[in-house]
């Protein structure tokens, strides 16, 4: 369970971690705006992608060998991203150490299926749960403490080199401790036959892409004809839709589309898709308004940043008991509390002189970040309450990449708009902060509507 555990919170740190380093690497690499956005939607989109085909193959195969792969692969992209001389080495880098990552994670909520049962079960998925918001945490901290002891230079290489010594630990451990193959094989003929759907995978890969490409190339590609990739994206999603539906009669689909016949998984997947467009955005822009605009250095952004964790983290112990009898309602008084929250920042920053950003934004990222434990895990939890037991694999790995894609698109959107009203107003960190953070509230205004019509719209109880 450990070495679960410690692999688990390597990928997810990866998310979290990087945000304070971004100004460095920009100094360093010279890196283009559009090459930051890249850094950190770049791995969020491959990683959501990788997740349902690499559950589907650890299921087939050997989990052990399966998850051996992903922390082997990850660790050598850790290196690469940290040995980075160019900015699209690095991006290079990201985008597959996100397959990584989505090759590791499927495998450890598969382990915890298959090693624990019963209250065990949800005491170890309760433990996943945490290693979650403890990553979150500890990123921008540990960031900002690499990049103030090795130097903005250098520091933002020891962001990934710190996954090093964890990701040849964790093989080790994983070679001795995990078991080669599950308690009950499936017949090996029956999992060539499902398992796999790469015809899927990469239409809608190719899909996601084209509609993130105009905002992630927003100032590097002038002109209207970039926004014509978004009518052939989304004909894409169409396409990929009507080969699902006939996938299902032969293979083992990417995505089972009866699950969005199940109202309760389907109004769930779309607010989480929603919310971590915004909730990803954040500390984006924010890490870059304290570092860039008012000068902080990495290690006080990431203190600056830590409020909102810490807020997650109390809450989401206390969501997840009490969501089954709340329902909803919780979650949509959580992302309340984030709207609030995120408002409140907008207004600190207005009103207070840049040096004291920082306090004077501790409170409303507070609010924020415990509205958000309020909203992830319990709503996970809700989505995920009505669907049968046979999909309860596959429902997971769609929800999970539909939150890696909504925090991709929330990354190019949020920095489309940032960065276009920074080059505009010659430099006012400010305005751009606030308008991005307005844009990240819109994503959880959307998601709030959602939970409302689940709780007061046709068909609710």
């Amino acid at each position: 369970m450990t070495v679960c555990l410690v692999a688990g919170f390597m990928t997810l740190l990866d998310i979290s971690i990087v945000n304070v380093a971004l100004p460095s690497i920009q100094a360093t690499l010279h890196a283009s705006d559009s090459a930051l956005q890249w850094v950190l939607s770049g791995y969020a989109l491959t990683f959501g992608l990788a997740l349902v085909p690499a559950g589907r193959l650890g299921d087939a195969r050997s989990r052990r060998g399966v998850f051996m792969i992903g922390v082997a692969l990850f660790t050598v992209t850790s290196a690469a991203a940290g040995a980075a001389q160019h900015e699209w080495w690095l991006v290079v880098a990201r985008l597959v150490q996100g397959v990584a990552g989505g090759i590791m994670m499927p495998q450890v909520s598969g382990f915890i299926q298959e090693l624990f049962a019963g209250a065990e079960r949800g005491r170890a998925f309760g433990m996943q749960g945490a290693v979650i918001g403890l990553s979150t945490a500890v990123g921008p901290l540990l960031g900002g403490v690499l990049i103030q002891v090795f130097g903005p230079a250098d520091g933002w290489r020891w962001v990934f080199y710190v996954n090093l010594p964890i990701g040849l630990a964790a093989l080790v451990l994983a070679r001795r401790l995990l078991p080669a193959r599950h308690p009950i094989a499936k017949p090996a003929a029956e999992a060539r036959q499902r398992g796999f759907d790469p015809v899927g995978t990469l239409v809608l890969g190719t899909a996601v892409m084209l509609i993130l490409l105009p905002f992630l190339q927003e100032r590097m590609w002038p002109g209207w004809q970039k926004w014509l990739l978004e009518p052939v994206g989304l004909l894409l999603i169409v396409v990929f839709v009507r080969w699902e539906r006939r996938a299902a009669k032969g293979i083992e689909p990417l995505v089972h589309m009866d699950l969005f016949r199940i109202r309760e998984y389907r109004l769930g997947a779309l607010l989480s898709l929603s919310y971590f467009a915004g909730f990803t955005a954040i500390f984006f822009t924010f890490t870059l308004f304290l570092q860039n605009g008012l000068h902080y250095s990495a290690l006080l952004a990431g203190v600056a940043s830590t409020p909102f964790a810490l807020g997650s983290a109390l809450t989401a112990a206390v969501g997840g008991r009490l969501v089954l009898r709340l329902g909803r309602a919780m979650v949509a008084g959580g992302l309340l509390m984030v709207a609030v929250g995120l408002v409140g920042t907008m207004l600190a920053v207005h009103q207070v002189p840049g040096p004291h950003v920082g306090w004077a934004t501790a409170g409303p990222l507070l609010l924020a970040g415990l509205g958000s434990g309020l909203v992830i895990t319990p709503n996970q939890t809700l989505t995920l309450s009505q669907v049968p037991v046979i999909r309860a694999g596959s429902a997971g790995g769609v929800l999970q990449t539909g939150q890696r894609i909504g925090g991709a698109a929330g990354i190019a959107t949020v920095g489309a708009v940032f960065f276009a009203h920074l080059a505009g107003s010659g430099g006012d960190w400010a305005a751009a902060f606030q308008l991005g953070m307005l844009t990240s509230t819109m994503f959880v205004l959307a998601a709030l509507l959602v939970a409302l019509y689940d709780l007061f719209g046709p068909g609710s109880l």
